[in-house]
């Protein structure tokens, strides 16, 4: 008969699982810190060593990362979804501008219609609940506490999709948003968007969610991102005729 003994799993192995399970749920995220090894081990209901051999584990394969004097952290995992050249690429090719809000656009959209069918009701407080404190601190041009929510507004629709896939790619995606890789957003919504239109699409976004209606979650994500695409094509045409204006202007400076 193909049975074998069953072995006891070794109570640090189901440490490593347990922390696995957080960072792959997206309940941990990059740069947090752990409680220390002893608060770990009086949450887990374990003893003492089991922590640091999972933690040690979890060192080795990447997950993890130690900072002299600070602790441990969950490790940079995101970064390593783009390799530095191929960010660099992005960084200098305008098409790749557009390519990302087209792929934020079909990604997000799915990931709003499945919130509206398999997020749960606290999923869909924790968006109510962005969305609200959006409402009362203003434009993210003038508030970094706004833009960071605009930002955790948006990740906190692909937690409610329930896709960890997704929601890690999508992660890195808003990653490389944040360094300003694809472009400076503070300078680009302080010029050519309105703040009462962007909040009026993310209360879109949040009253089709609310209504668990996937189709209208969907459409009111892709209308927000054809608004921020079609900001950055006037971005861009009203660079370049600026620059067309200050050749002008230069020419009839220099001439007799």
């Amino acid at each position: 008969m193909p049975f074998q003994k069953v072995q006891p799993e070794k109570l640090s192995t189901t440490v490593v699982r347990q922390i696995e399970q957080l960072i792959l749920r997206g309940v941990l995220t990059p740069g947090e810190r752990l409680p220390s090894e002893r608060e770990l081990s009086e949450r887990l209901g374990v003893s003492r060593p089991s922590p640091p051999e999972a933690i040690a584990e979890l060192q080795e394969r990447g997950l993890l990362a130690a900072k002299a004097g600070s602790g441990i952290f969950v490790a940079d995992v995101l970064g390593s979804a783009f390799s530095p050249a191929l960010v660099q690429l992005f960084a200098t090719h305008d098409e790749a501008v557009f390519d990302y809000l087209a792929f934020r656009r079909d990604m997000e959209g799915l990931a709003a219609e499945r919130a509206a069918r398999l997020g749960s009701d606290f999923d869909l407080k924790v968006i109510d609940t962005i969305f609200r404190k959006m409402s009362a601190v203003g434009s993210p041009v003038e508030s970094e506490e706004a833009a960071k929510l605009d930002a955790q507004f948006h990740s906190a629709i692909l937690d409610a999709s329930h896709n960890v896939v997704m929601l890690h790619m999508m992660r890195s995606m808003f990653e490389l948003l944040h360094k300003g890789v694809f472009y400076n957003r503070r300078i680009m919504f302080q010029q050519l968007t309105n703040q009462e239109a962007l909040l009026d699409q993310h209360g879109a976004i949040n009253a089709a969610l609310q209504a668990r209606d996937p189709a209208g979650a969907r459409a009111a994500v892709e209308a927000h991102l054809d608004y921020v695409r079609q900001a950055l094509l006037d971005h861009q045409r009203a660079e370049h005729n600026a620059e067309v204006a200050r050749q002008r202007l230069e020419h009839q400076q220099t001439k007799g």
